[in-house]
């Protein structure tokens, strides 16, 4: 039975929806918590709602009016005597506001304190931190760039092409690659909008690009008394528009030398910021395998079924009772790993454009290939809106080595059948028979060139 300070815990609220809903329902099942389920109008009749144990309306299908309305969720958590509070990953899982008001309300946030949110929020301030830790970062501005011309000045210092960042930002949102000056003015004030209009904050950096590279992230997980591990690493190198496609583990372009600095600075970087719960160290990684710290994301992550199978460990289940004051379940002598993992994410969108393509699922149906685990957060018939993240499924596919899984994951493409509207599925099957992708070599430029 799980233990909380030597009392049951008794009941979770999650503030979140669809397949990570439902990924926290079955961790909180096997560990007898009782789960309860926010939604809002768009989503009434997803199957998480009918596995939580209780439901609660939170409004109006967009975001703002519901999944992103702080006070409904807390009143939800007081109204159902909940608790503590699950974020999941999106929406006000990296809001240090709400995890402040969490714990004002005499809830636990199941994550990391609001200090360290807001401290690694601020990518300037996380940079500096990451520096004055020994961990190596990308070369960029120092400080915020508050205007084109501070922007330009930094570029020219750095040597062109350059990735013009939001410091507060994430998800790829107000960042893009500028290979000269003009590129750059003219990105700077749009870039500078979608800031200020996605994470409140208008602040931009600058930092040299490094192309052809890889993008490597660290899944760590720390206690309340000091304690940190790695839990290996996860190759996230295939994006589209900065943002994840595929994420494997082990890394299929990593030496042995290089993963080990690697995992050993991001346990580092954890420490150097009194880190607690799951977090994963974000680097990007050149052509020579040096490798620079990105950014901290302070949450669980999409991709963190391909640790969960790599490892054998629930990571829902560490992160509920590091909330709960417990010590880490292993140390690092004991966290092994075994075969290889592909997470393949299925969105709702234009296979060849990337444009989102809400509709209803028709028809949602998937054989059963082993080694192949799906996280889905919809059942035949629903529907996918335009409101939140088109994200239909991730599809893990898990081998005793990498070429196993990748036979598993194009027989269960094979296979698969969605009708109603238009997924990635095709560029899937077709990067599943590239030697691009087939032989582990490929980099952040990947989709670029298929």
């Amino acid at each position: 039975m799980f233990v909380r300070r030597g009392d049951h815990l008794q009941k979770i609220l999650i503030a979140n929806r669809g397949e990570i809903a439902r990924r926290i329902i079955r961790t909180c099942k096997r560990l007898a918590i009782q789960t309860v389920a926010v939604y809002s109008d768009a989503d009434s009749d997803l199957p998480y709602i009918k596995e939580a144990d209780e439901a609660i309306r939170i409004g109006e299908a967009p975001a703002q009016k519901s999944y992103m309305n702080q006070d409904a969720l807390i009143d939800a958590a007081i109204q159902t005597k909940a608790e503590a509070i699950h974020p999941g990953y999106g929406f006000l899982s990296e809001n240090p506001a709400f995890v402040r008001k969490v714990e004002e309300n005499g809830l636990i946030f199941i994550g990391p304190d609001a200090r360290v949110v807001e401290l690694m929020g601020d990518k300037v301030k996380a940079r500096e931190t990451m520096k004055a830790a020994g961990v190596p970062v990308v070369p960029g501005s120092d400080g915020p760039c508050n205007s084109v011309d501070a922007a330009c000045s930094a570029a020219e210092a750095l040597g062109y092409p350059v990735m013009l960042k939001a410091s507060a930002g994430g998800g790829g949102i107000g960042m893009q690659l500028c290979r000269n000056r003009e590129e750059l003015s003219n990105a700077f004030n749009s870039n500078q909008n979608r800031a200020k209009a996605y994470f409140g904050n208008a602040a931009m950096f600058v930092e040299k690009a490094i192309e052809n590279g890889r993008h490597i992230e660290v899944q760590i997980f720390a206690d309340q008394f000091g304690h940190v591990v790695h839990l290996f690493e996860r190759d996230c190198s295939v994006q589209r528009r900065h943002q994840k496609v595929i994420e494997e583990s082990p890394s299929p372009a990593l030496s042995e030398a290089t993963r080990k600095k690697m995992t050993e600075a991001a346990v580092r970087a954890a420490k150097a910021v009194g880190y607690r719960n799951a977090g994963t160290i974000e680097f990007i990684v050149d052509e020579e395998e040096n490798f620079y710290f990105l950014e901290m994301n302070t949450r669980l992550q999409v991709e963190h079924p391909v640790t969960e199978a790599i490892t054998g460990l629930d990571l829902v289940e560490w992160q509920i009772r590091v909330a709960s004051g417990e010590k880490l379940p292993l140390e690092q002598v004991e966290i092994t790993r075994q075969g290889h993992a592909i997470e393949f994410r299925l969105y709702a969108e234009d296979p060849e454009t990337f444009l989102p393509s809400p509709g209803t699922l028709a028809v949602w149906r998937y054989p059963e290939v082993p080694g192949i685990r799906v996280d889905t957060g919809y059942g035949e018939g629903s529907k996918v809106t335009p409101f939140y993240d088109p994200m239909i499924a991730k599809i893990i596919a898990q081998g005793n080595n990498r070429e196993e899984a990748l036979e598993r994951a194009l027989a269960f493409f094979g296979e698969m059948k969605v009708e109603g509207l238009k997924t990635n599925q095709p560029l899937f099957t077709r990067l599943l028979t590239a030697s691009s992708f087939k032989d582990g070599q490929y980099t952040t430029a990947l989709l670029k060139k298929s």
